[in-house]
């Protein structure tokens, strides 16, 4: 009988569908796990469902020799050494597409949240500190009618898009590839350089994946470009902007604020980033609604079944490990 392993407890009930018919093993600690437990609990596995927080590299792959697949709970996957993985014809599969309005959701409610200061309102009126209505309380930025610039264009960037139309925005967008003219259209997306997008918009948002091209794709030379009233957003990943320059920036008013949920060395935060009172900070939690992480359970499950079954599973990272059977 297949052995899985899953790396941390999942919500909902979709792992019974595999304790219906294989060996289940969830790691029982809350915390992530570390490599060397890793190591450990893959020598015996067919299939392990793994975090992106799961430093799934050669090494590990290499102790697990039975390991037919690596499902990751998440859209993206660059902890995992996919090239390795595809040398030991291990299948990698993600959750691509759906927790896309997820994250395009909590993409906005970081816009609102920095641009209208809503936590320090909220900190403000618990102290009881909140003296009645004044004229400069907490003056914040406008979003209706402003310019939101776009970098990443895929899904979610599109979902957020659509989320500025209602608000009668601006948007620019830059992408590795140029969108259809007819999606640009639909959305109401002007492509713009990177420079032309950090100098207009009043908002950035950040929706591309991690590469060695986009790791600190926002340093201090692109801060400086940015509007002193602009807003930073980041819920692709955190090396994608420079944490150490972002601080500074933030500290010199050098942009109004910035929204962040994920971090360069997650979970760890660059010391002096949490005293901030123009920077909002979630833990990860852009796919964190109900219906959306009980759907990557499933698709995981779904995916991992396929592989154990000899089916091609439906999110498939390396499809050149199915071609070779």
């Amino acid at each position: 009988m297949h052995s899985i392993f899953v790396t941390r407890a999942l919500p909902g009930t979709g792992l019974d569908r595999l304790a219906a018919k294989y060996n289940v093993t969830v790691y029982p600690l809350d915390r992530n796990i570390t490599k060397a437990e890793l190591l450990t609990y893959v020598k015996d596995c067919t299939a392990v469902i793994s975090m992106l927080s799961d430093p799934i590299d050669a090494d590990v792959l290499g102790a697990g020799p039975n390991l037919k697949v690596v499902a990751n709970y998440a859209v993206g996957f660059n902890n995992i050494d996919v090239e390795a993985a595809t040398a030991r014809g291990i299948a990698v599969v993600n959750t691509p597409d759906v927790l896309t309005e997820a994250s395009a959701d909590l993409a906005w409610a970081l816009l609102l949240a920095v641009s209208r200061r809503v936590l320090e309102g909220d900190a403000m009126t618990r102290a009881g500190k909140f003296r009645g209505w004044a004229p400069e309380l907490l003056l914040g930025m406008p979003v209706y009618g402003q310019t939101l610039g776009i970098i990443g264009a895929g899904r979610i960037g599109q979902a957020v898009a659509r989320r500025a139309k209602g608000s009668g925005m601006r948007v620019l967008y830059h992408n590795r590839r140029r969108l259809p003219a007819a999606v640009e259209t639909e959305l109401g997306m002007t492509y713009a350089t990177i420079d032309e997008l950090l100098a207009e918009a009043d908002f950035v948002t950040l929706h591309c994946p991690l590469t060695p091209e986009t790791r600190h794709l926002i340093g201090a030379d692109e801060l400086k470009k940015m509007k002193p009233t602009a807003i930073l957003v980041n819920t692709a990943r955190g090396p994608v902007v420079d944490e150490q320059a972002l601080l500074q920036a933030l500290r010199a008013r050098q942009i109004f604020g910035a929204g962040l949920d994920v971090y360069e060395r997650e979970p760890l935060l660059t010391p002096g980033l949490s005293d901030l009172p123009n920077v909002v900070l979630t833990p990860h939690i852009a796919s964190a609604d109900v219906r959306t992480r009980t759907a990557m359970v499933d698709m995981v499950v779904d995916d991992v079944m396929a592989v154990l079954e000899g089916r091609r599973p439906r999110n498939l990272v390396n499809p050149e490990v199915w071609e070779r059977r």
